[in-house]
């Protein structure tokens, strides 16, 4: 009896189901990415409201910075903010001939972002003589990022993107600054890491090896640190996953059980970020140090004051009788050691469950040491829950922690705003604004002290966790193996 018909079946069974999961991927990308263009058009329009005619001196909207004072969404913006003050609309090209006053002043085209957040804000004002020109121009600058980081997370998570791509940071903070390029380098990078460690039909191996993946993985990495530095922490989580990478524990728990730990490998990516970083930062640094230089001493000379929005500002200034030299004397020091603390326990951590299930969390791990990141350093913008947001749809979080989170994100926003109206006009304070600001920081602040534990504990989503799993000759799609 011939076994031609039951071939036949099964193959045509394979395709019919091949053909399925292809139309649902591309309804989920449709879906996806129709939800993106309806956020950041709703938060194109929102900002919009703080611009527009009559301008002032300078091309600045005399809608500025209040707009709508009655409207929900605060118009308030930094794309706008930026125009003036940084010689952006004297279009000057960023760090080359600037420097820093003693009293902390930038000046010549220094702004206080790294070199290549600087280099989009230039090209965003090339043509621009207002505000809100300029701030025209840098949202078509920045929605190729938001679509790119929507399409990668919809073939990574399926309908979990729309976490992303439906809720409202989106409209809060998508063309509030420049979060969305970095956003996406971040998302590249475990993209990239993913896609390579998908199997070729065609093989049945990886389509790119460990190291392949993860040296491409770091340069997006790097990239990114040059955008807005914390992507450049991720490396490594990335290095030590390749380093452990094909091992696993022994009986004892920390001696390997099969072949040796990679160190080339590790070594490998830790120099393709740092090559990374000296080709962005070199150009800059020989024709402009003292510009370049001025933006990191921007940083350093930051205080934690109301702008910065920290634990710290609406904490430990009560304790030091307000922002004296005691405040900002420890502020200086407690910020750094405590995110170096929390990156300690973070990598601790993903050993932990490394020694337990023989395969290094790394994007737990580097969502783990954002978590601490965000919590502890002294600046803690709003616009802050994009970077975060991506390990939302990336782990399997708690439902109450996300919408905690996001309902707080949402408070936080629409009084913060209204905040610094009231602080710049010296109208009296309403209760509901002092309040609503406290309850965004504060909660915020306990769920990264729960999630610096609960993103390295926390599986991946499907599909993303099944990529890697070499299928059974007779079982298709099912068998599980290292990725």
């Amino acid at each position: 009896m011939s076994d031609a018909p039951t071939l036949r079946a099964d193959r045509a069974s394979r395709l019919s189901s091949a053909f399925a999961g292809r139309g649902n991927t591309t309804l989920v990308l449709i879906v996806s990415l129709l939800a993106t263009c309806v956020t950041m058009w709703w938060s194109y329009q929102a900002k919009l409201k703080c611009g527009g005619p009559p301008f002032l001196e300078e091309g600045r909207s005399s809608h500025w910075p209040v707009g709508d004072p009655d409207a929900v969404i605060p118009c308030y913006s930094d794309l706008m903010y930026l125009w003036i003050g940084r010689d952006i609309n004297n279009h000057v090209f960023p760090f080359i001939n600037g420097g820093i006053t003693p009293d902390g002043t930038l000046f010549g085209g220094v702004v206080e972002y790294p070199v290549l957040s600087g280099m989009l804000m230039w090209l965003g004002a090339i043509g621009a003589d207002t505000d809100t020109e300029f701030f025209q121009h840098s949202v078509l600058l920045l929605i190729p990022f938001g679509l790119a980081v929507t399409v990668m997370l919809a073939l990574m998570t399926r309908w979990w993107v729309l976490l992303w791509a439906a809720t409202p940071p989106m409209v809060l903070y998508a063309f509030h600054n420049w979060e969305l390029p970095v956003v996406a380098t971040t998302v590249g990078a475990v993209a990239v890491m993913a896609w390579g460690s998908t199997i070729n039909p065609r093989t049945g191996d990886r389509r790119l090896s460990v190291r392949t993946a993860a040296i491409l993985a770091a340069i997006l990495l790097a990239v990114g640190f040059c955008l807005k530095l914390y992507p450049g922490f991720f490396v490594l989580p990335l290095a030590i996953y390749v380093f452990t990478y094909g091992t696993s524990p022994g009986a004892d728990g920390r001696t390997p059980a099969r072949r040796t730990l990679d160190w080339v490998g590790a070594v490998w990516v830790a120099a393709a970020a740092t090559i990374t970083v000296l080709a962005i930062q070199l150009p800059f640094i020989l024709l402009g140090f003292e510009g370049w230089k001025a933006a990191l001493s921007f940083q350093g000379k930051r205080k934690a004051d109301v702008d910065t929005n920290s634990i710290w500002y609406w904490g430990l200034r009560h304790f030091t009788g307000g922002q004296n030299d005691t405040y900002n004397s420890l502020v200086g020091v407690l910020s750094p050691l405590l995110i170096v603390a929390a990156f300690a326990v973070s990598v601790y951590l993903g050993w932990r469950v490394y020694q337990r299930t023989g395969l290094y969390p790394w994007i737990g791990v580097a969502a783990s040491m954002l978590a601490g990141f965000m919590l502890f350093h002294k600046v803690h913008s709003p616009q802050y829950t994009l970077w975060i947001l991506p390990f939302f749809v990336l782990l399997q979080i708690r439902w109450p922690v996300i919408v905690g989170y996001l309902v707080a994100d949402f408070i936080l926003d629409t009084t913060i705003f209204r905040l610094f109206g009231i602080y710049t006009s010296g109208s009296p304070m309403q209760w509901w604004v002092i309040g609503g600001v406290n309850l965004g920081v504060w909660v915020h602040a306990v769920l990264l002290a729960y999630l610096i534990v609960a993103f390295v504990r926390a599986p991946l989503r499907e599909p993303l966790a099944s990529f890697g799993r070499r299928p059974r000759p007779t079982e298709p799609d099912l068998v599980p193996a290292r990725s």
